[in-house]
């Protein structure tokens, strides 16, 4: 009797996580690349400059205002943004790159991008991560040095207007323990990559000799 393996090829998916500022965002996109190196994470361009331990081309493609103008008129944005007097976008050509080759990619950008994204990919799959109470994002923020008070009040009334908008997103995650919440969303790429509408080609191939051998 002959042992068959199940092939398939699929779209790549495109992640999107936004979440107030002092949500934990970063370290949990951060421990979910740990876990799935298969998956990339899309470099923004930005006209705001590099901060403190910031690489252009690593953190973000730190560039001026006016060619980030002339790159949106020309259409090489899928998403941007204006967000605290600067501007921020996500090229089209690293999605749709990232989606004919099969390979998944994580987008960390804010409420505005996402609602374009979706528009642009209704495919794409959209993840909001709350904090675990309002008291505790005010603790989180405060407890930061390098903030003075205006920059935490504005943050405070970006996260209240973004969190509004939780119902329009795909998934929500709580980040009271980050273990929880990288678990879950761990759960929601795995759940997403098994689904049948992702699937663009499907057969069943026998396993080859060497195959048998380590499957025995």
């Amino acid at each position: 009797m002959k042992t068959n393996r199940v092939i398939n090829k699929r779209k790549g998916i495109v992640f999107i996580l936004s979440a107030p500022s002092g949500t934990g965002k970063t370290t949990v996109i951060s421990e979910v690349l740990e876990r799935f190196p298969d998956i990339s994470l899309s470099i923004s361009y930005t006209t705001r400059a590099p901060r403190a331990g910031e690489e252009h081309g690593r953190d973000y493609r730190f560039i001026s205002h006016a060619r980030f103008v002339a790159m949106t008129a020309k259409g090489e944005f899928a998403e941007s943004a204006s967000v605290h007097d600067f501007f921020y976008g996500t090229p089209a050509r690293t999605l749709n790159r990232a989606m004919t080759s099969g390979r998944d990619l994580f987008l960390d950008i804010d409420v505005q991008g996402a609602r374009q994204i979706k528009r642009k990919y209704p495919e794409a799959v959209s993840i909001f991560l709350l904090p675990p109470s309002w008291s505790e994002l005010k603790r989180r923020l405060g407890g930061r040095a390098t903030d003075d008070r205006a920059i935490i009040r504005r943050r405070l009334a970006n996260a209240r207007r973004e969190i509004q908008d939780v119902i329009q997103y795909d998934y929500y995650i709580v980040n009271s323990d980050i273990e929880e919440a990288v678990g879950t969303l761990e759960a929601i790429i795995l759940a997403e990559r098994q689904k049948i509408s992702r699937v663009v080609a499907w057969g069943i191939a026998p396993l080859r000799r060497q195959e048998k051998v380590r499957n025995v």
